[in-house]
């Protein structure tokens, strides 16, 4: 196979010497600019004047910020599949549709081809960063594997088609480029996931794999298929895939899944590097070592705004944009997209590290929040605490949920509800115990609000955790059909009906699997 990385690489430092100087300020304020002369004649642009806005204060002065329910109530669906010059110029082609939490319906957002490209230079801006920081990297000289959603589309309309966002861009990437990517046609058109996956495991030590890529706990449950289908060798990628360079993850916080993916690249001279994107775009690339922070991409056909967490529930918060980001303070993000998103909320929070270059750190969802007592928990600080409390028993978390719940007796407050995989599993009294306590003092570090309701267990019991059966979160989502590919595990819970949901599924799994 012709290995272009050598070509690749000279390309990269021209681009950075030439093209990649411009202040990323300049890129976003003329991205906006031409992203409302496009769409001027639009039914939204119309509505809201583009052609008299000049500059970033009056577009989020006659913009006003709206959520997916909003853009589609008032705007897509009474057109809804054939949008033709509705938000976007033209007829929309495609909808990501979202693998949707465990608690909700999926959305449908518009995708256009454009926004295929701005993804496109998101991720050669990853491959970049890579082959620029190894001079020996041989990185597209062999194959890449990468675990994503089906590949199948739905056909809604003549000339319209919806799918997972995954689909959509391998459908309009160019050929050679498909070529080099596994799973195959054949493999990726499989429904079932773990049959996919018992077919794709053995297929790829045939392959020369250079990257690896997908959400990190589907990336791992497709590792241990390669452990099971060759358990004579020894358990790590050095040894299934000697050639491996890159592993690309994102999708979820990486913190619980770090120790095992650093056991497993033991003697690999592979590394890590996050993505962040989402069916609305894409956002930010790691440009430094795991756990450094993301760099913005500027020209990904996404203008980005911030809104203080601060703030999230005011009637006219505050919108920032990366000219005048603060570090350190914790940001809900909003986009203006090439489909016609229009200063659109995601449900995402970030922070970041630095403002010149735009660099940051995704902190969890604006969903995302454990309060039920005023604690004020972010995902961050909870991934951070589960995984210490894994390493203080020396245990591996696969996968986690929790919830708060209310006293019963005439108490006021309550407690946080954990369940928890760990690889091994807790056994002994006292090593679950440890895992408690440290989960509880991690949290009390991390968290104020937390320590002071913890203070004297007086509104705050300490956390109860649960140590769940091998592989019953895989289980549960097989349950719920929305194994593999994009679905995601909730991690907070909110829902009481769904957690109940998942306890029933766990007491049936512990029958099997006694603790």
């Amino acid at each position: 196979m012709f290995d272009p990385t050598g070509l690749f690489r000279a390309w990269v430092g021209w681009r950075h010497r030439f093209k990649m100087q411009g202040s990323p300020a300049i890129q976003q304020r003329r991205l906006l600019l031409s992203l409302l002369r496009r769409a001027a004649r639009t039914r939204f642009g119309i509505d809201h004047d583009f052609a008299a806005i000049r500059d970033i204060t009056d577009y989020q002065s006659q913009v006003p910020l709206r959520s997916y329910a909003a853009h589609s109530s008032e705007y897509w669906e009474p057109e809804f599949p054939l949008l033709r010059d509705c938000t976007w110029p033209g007829l929309i082609p495609f909808f990501a549709k979202t693998s949707g939490t465990t608690t909700g319906t999926s959305k449908y957002i518009p995708y256009t081809r454009e926004m295929g490209r701005g993804a496109a230079r998101g991720m050669f801006s990853l491959f970049a960063y890579h082959v620029l920081s190894r001079r020996q990297s041989r990185l597209f000289g062999g194959s890449a594997l990468v675990l994503s959603g089906p590949e199948k589309l739905e056909k809604l309309a003549p000339g319209v088609s919806a799918g997972a966002v995954s689909a959509i861009t391998t459908g309009i990437s160019r050929r050679w480029l498909r070529r080099r990517f596994l799973p195959p046609p054949e493999i990726a058109a499989i429904k079932d996931w773990e049959i996919k996956i018992s077919r794709l495991a053995p297929l790829s030590l045939d392959y020369s794999i250079r990257g690896l890529g997908g959400s990190p706990n589907w990336l791992l449950i497709f590792l241990d298929e390669v452990a099971r289908c060759y358990p004579e060798d020894p358990c790590k990628l050095a040894a299934w895939y000697p050639e491996l360079e890159l592993i690309v993850h994102g999708g979820v916080n990486f913190a619980p899944y770090r120790q095992r993916f650093f056991d497993l690249l033991e003697s690999s001279h592979a590394e890590t590097r996050e993505v962040y994107s989402a069916s609305e775009g894409f956002f930010a690339v790691a440009d430094r070592g795991d756990g450094e922070g993301l760099a913005l991409v500027p020209d990904a056909g996404v203008f980005f705004e911030f809104i203080p967490v601060a703030e999230i529930n005011a009637t006219e918060p505050t919108r920032h944009w990366i000219a005048n980001v603060e570090p350190d303070i914790d940001y809900a993000v909003v986009v203006t997209t090439a489909a016609g998103l229009w200063a659109y909320r995601l449900e995402d929070t970030v922070r970041f590290l630095s403002r010149e270059p735009p660099r940051l750190l995704v902190t969890g969802r604006t969903n995302y929040v454990l309060s039920l007592f005023g604690e004020h928990l972010i995902e961050e600080e909870i991934a951070e605490a589960v995984s210490a409390a894994g390493s203080s028993v020396g245990a591996n978390v696969l996968e986690y949920a929790v919830t708060a719940e209310l006293s019963r007796g005439e108490r006021p407050g309550g407690r946080q509800s954990y369940l928890v995989e760990c690889v091994p599993r807790p056994e002994e009294p006292e090593v679950r115990e440890r895992f408690a306590n440290t989960l509880d003092a991690r949290l009390q570090t991390l968290n104020d609000d937390y320590r002071e309701l913890r203070t004297g267990n007086y509104s705050l019991d300490p956390p109860q955790v649960r140590f769940v059966p091998p592989n019953g979160f895989l289980g549960w989502m097989k349950a719920r059909r929305a194994l593999g590919g994009q679905n995601k595990v909730p991690r907070i819970i909110q829902d009481s009906d769904l957690f109940a949901d998942l306890l029933t599924f766990m007491d049936a799994a512990e029958k099997d699997n006694p603790q």
